[in-house]
């Protein structure tokens, strides 16, 4: 049939359908009508910044409420004790898997009662109506009641059981500002829905019915008769035993108060969950608390103003296990809302053992590459020690341990400042310059910015195979990772941090080597900030100590109020013992020598004026630097008289003489050497028929200034001028101020200098042959 005929033959058919069809089909597009028009009320749609963060394993860090103040702590039905399920399907509503969201007979009987006693006996409502009476309050008469039946329907018809079991279990009302079990469960109990007894899931199953007049921290006595009854309830389907055990417990409830734990990465974590009513996070609630109470011990022996920070990363995962972003949250004197893991701050030497693992992977040095600790000038650039002393002659691994600034300079002039910057960007260090301002030696010592945040993540490097990471604080963080360093410089660089290298390693007087913890200090100018960063094998853990506001805090330097920190937090949360680490294969240890830096040979021992073992990478022993003030190279000849071993030239001895090779020192250090090593380095005394040439042990004095002088400026524009001698060489010398050298000249010429700096001024004088003269003043 098709066309008219068709139409006709289906209109007919219609039009004698009996009218109660009609009704019924009515009905139906009038309930289809109504539940588009008045769609129940989506659970949460209310309370959009309600949300609440935990920690891996569920615990509260913070509950930030709805705009009523209402906690809620979401979970998943399997999240929750099985009890608690069973107690409440078991006293609330038996049949709710079997119903369509109303139970009749249940309405019927609670009607009868109602007209037979004049007041309510027993509550007709099933589980799936009093969630449609949470999600829209009604009044408590006949239409109210009509309306939540038809909300229950509908529930019903837009959810499966397990969803409305899972709305009861998250919006139930229970007491106060809670809602939900585990809300209730983690106030009043201080556990987890999950770990509830059979009196804990009795208790939370009857509270709903009178929110404020059961709860258990106020009225604990009405809360436990309350409870029993639901206990006695539950006789078939719990054991005579559970029942009789748990009416014997006492309704114990604690104080409800607001979950604080790790505020600030609360904070912070709360402006990235948009929409979310529960953010989980990577934190370990223990490690977290653990943390917190070391800072919180500290506190009394701080002066006011000053905080503290600190940074927990697991090194497999870059997930963070704790982090305290001010020292007390509470203490507005000690700007607790100022969150010092994300701040830029200073890192003073914290950056060091990145410069000396590049300059590893640059092929610059090895681990005992000789490096000067003197006053030296690097472009007009004079840094100084922590501690305004020198040491002379040192090996990388010494100038690390020790962080010492003078060669953490040199090095970085040699590698070149902006190559550095670059490479620690690309590691995932950023550093903050000053407007206007670029890279320049000064960034080694705390000349730049960055953040305990990306300082940590870069450490991470140093147990990672030189891989460093960006720290991830949520599970679905992605892992950033970024290579820093490649494997055998970041090996190299850990033993030296945690056992001072092959030579602290041999002697076991590295200060981390019996617990397998490397870490660095660092100090801004200042005083203004303290590190200190360690890595373990499990652990990475950054400290920073300081006011908030930049002011200095006179005494307080990385080494002594912010390492016994890290060690405390390691020693908490770290107690696995030390792996011995296997060197990479790009790794290995030789003999070097000094002064040239190069491996021992047996062949050239006269050319080894001291030996040390050193770790090599990709058996490579780079040769010292340059000499920074004396031409020609470190390696020379000179002739000896073959019998006497005195020296000579072909122009004052006849004689059979022989040739030797020698290793000459850097200048600027050849005035720190001691007895034993001039010994070494400086040619033997020139024969009787040589005398006219310089006597290698003849003394040089400065002359025109006394050791110790004070010089004072008569007036505060006046520059004082010091003119200076050099008695007891004929030949060309070396002027000296404070490692800068200033002058190359006859000996016989006098050295003029105007000193327009107030301050210790370092002068030396130093001829071609190593000998030498100092002198220390002070202008005021």
């Amino acid at each position: 049939m098709t066309g008219e005929g068709g139409f006709a033959f289906w209109r007919g058919r219609l039009q004698r359908l009996p009218r109660r069809v009609w009704l019924v089909l009515a009905v139906l597009v009038l309930l289809l009508v109504l539940d588009r028009a008045f769609p129940p009320r989506v659970p949460g749609r209310d309370a959009p910044n309600a949300l609440l963060i935990v920690a891996r394993d569920g615990t509260p860090l913070r509950a930030f409420p709805d705009r009523d103040h209402v906690w809620r702590h979401p979970v998943t039905l399997a999240e929750v004790s099985p009890r608690y399920l069973e107690a409440l399907e078991g006293y609330e509503d038996r049949w709710f898997h079997w119903h369509p969201g109303v139970n009749p007979l249940a309405l019927a009987r609670a009607a009868w009662q109602w007209a037979r006693h004049g007041h309510v006996v027993s509550g007709g409502s099933t589980l799936t109506m009093q969630v449609a009476r949470i999600l829209e309050p009604m009044p408590k008469t006949v239409p109210g009641k009509l309306g939540q039946i038809l909300r229950a329907l509908q529930l019903e018809a837009h959810y499966s059981k397990d969803e409305i079991l899972g709305i009861y279990v998250n919006y139930a009302p229970m007491g106060g500002v809670l809602e939900g079990v585990e809300a209730a469960s983690r106030a009043y109990l201080g556990k987890p829905a999950r770990l509830l007894s059979h009196a804990d899931a009795a208790l939370l199953t009857v509270l709903p019915q009178a929110p404020s007049r059961l709860r258990p921290d106020r009225q604990s006595e009405r809360a436990r008769l309350a409870r029993d009854k639901v206990l006695q309830r539950m006789a078939g389907t719990w054991s005579e035993a559970d029942i009789r055990d748990a009416l014997q417990e006492p309704v114990v409830a604690q104080t409800v108060r607001d979950p604080l734990l790790a505020p600030l990465l609360a904070e912070r974590l709360r402006k990235e969950a948009a929409g979310c009513q529960r953010l989980d996070t990577t934190i370990d609630a223990q490690a977290q608390q653990r943390v917190e109470l070391l800072l919180a011990h500290r506190l009394g022996a701080l002066p006011p103003r000053v905080s503290m920070a600190a940074l927990v990363v697991d090194n497999e995962t870059l997930e963070v296990r704790a982090y305290a972003g001010s020292a007390d949250f509470a203490d507005a004197d000690r700007f607790a809302h100022v969150d010092m893991v994300r701040a830029s701050r200073s890192p003073g030497s914290t950056l060091k053992p990145f410069l000396y693992g590049l300059a590893l992977d640059e092929g610059l040095i090895h681990s005992e590459s000789l490096l000067g600790d003197v006053p030296q000038s690097f472009g007009g650039y004079q840094p100084g020690n922590f501690q305004q002393s020198f040491h002379g002659p040192v090996s990388v691994s010494e100038a690390l341990v020790k962080s010492l600034n003078v060669p953490a300079v040199e090095v970085l002039e040699r590698l070149d400042p902006n190559r550095f910057v670059a490479a620690l960007r690309r590691g995932g260090l950023k550093l903050d310059f000053p407007k206007g301002e670029s890279p320049n030696l000064s960034v080694i010592l705390g000349g730049a910015g960055t953040s305990l945040e990306q300082l940590v993540g870069a450490y991470t490097a140093f147990a990672r195979q030189g891989m460093a990471g960006k720290p991830r604080y949520t599970p679905e963080a992605p892992r950033v990772e970024q290579r820093m360093l490649s494997a055998g410089a970041a090996f190299i660089i850990r033993d030296i941090l945690e056992s001072g290298g092959p030579v602290g390693r041999a002697v076991e007087a590295g200060s981390g080597i019996r617990r397998g913890i490397a870490w660095k200090t660092g100090t801004s100018f200042g005083f203004r900030d303290a590190w200190a960063v360690g890595v373990s094998d499990r652990l990475t853990v950054g400290v920073w100590v300081g006011r908030p506001d930049g002011t200095p805090n006179p005494g307080f330097f990385g080494a002594n109020i912010a390492a016994p920190l890290l060690v405390d937090i390691f020693s908490a949360l770290d107690q696995q013992p030390a792996v011995t680490r296997t060197p990479p294969p790009s790794v290995g240890q030789r003999k070097v020598c000094w002064p040239l830096g190069g491996r021992y040979d047996s062949a050239e021992e006269g050319l080894c004026h001291r030996q040390a073992l050193a770790w090599l990478l990709n058996d490579t022993a780079p040769p010292t630097f340059p000499d920074r003030l004396r031409s020609g190279e470190m390696r020379y000849r000179y002739q000896v008289d073959a019998a006497s071993g005195l020296r000579v030239t072909p122009a004052c001895s006849d004689r059979p003489r022989r040739e030797v090779d020698a290793a000459r020192w850097p200048a600027a250090l050849e005035p720190w050497l001691g007895a034993d090593l001039r010994r070494k380095a400086l040619p033997p005394a020139w024969d009787a028929g040589c005398r006219q040439q310089a006597e290698p042990e003849a003394g040089l004095r400065i002359s025109g200034v006394t050791d110790g002088e004070v010089i004072r400026r008569l007036r505060a524009d006046q520059e004082p001028v010091i003119r200076l001698e050099v008695r007891g060489q004929r030949g060309q010398v070396y002027w000296l101020l404070n490692g800068r050298l200033l002058a190359h000249r006859p000996a016989s010429l006098p050295f003029i200098h105007r000193l327009s700096e107030t301050g210790r001024v370092d002068i030396t004088v130093m001829d071609e042959h190593g000998r030498f003269d100092r002198a220390s003043i002070s202008v005021r």
